[in-house]
């Protein structure tokens, strides 16, 4: 199959506040992460499971106040983030 005709799979898990968080189904083995994205904004967060926190990857386009808005989004979800990804790699691995 080549490149072009090939389809990466781009759950969104959850849409609020004009947010949509997704993960990308071809990263490979990366570390708990989401996708981020509003309009022309996006970012990516790494997910610190044990110490419930949260740390920037990437932002692109974004404010301070979008910062502030998409971070208590996440920690707001926290659980709900965690639990979905934990799903979306055991389907991964099937």
């Amino acid at each position: 199959m080549s490149l072009s005709s090939e389809r990466i799979v781009v759950p969104t898990i959850l849409v609020l506040l004009g947010w949509r968080l997704f993960f990308y189904a071809n990263e490979g083995n990366e570390p708990m992460h989401v996708h981020c994205r509003k309009g022309e904004r996006e970012c990516k967060y790494w997910i610190d499971e044990d110490n419930f926190d949260i740390r920037e990857s990437y932002s692109y386009n974004l404010s301070p106040s979008d910062k502030k808005q998409i971070r208590k989004i996440i920690f707001s979800h926290f659980d709900y983030i965690v639990d979905q990804w934990n799903e979306f790699q055991k389907r991964r691995q099937r």
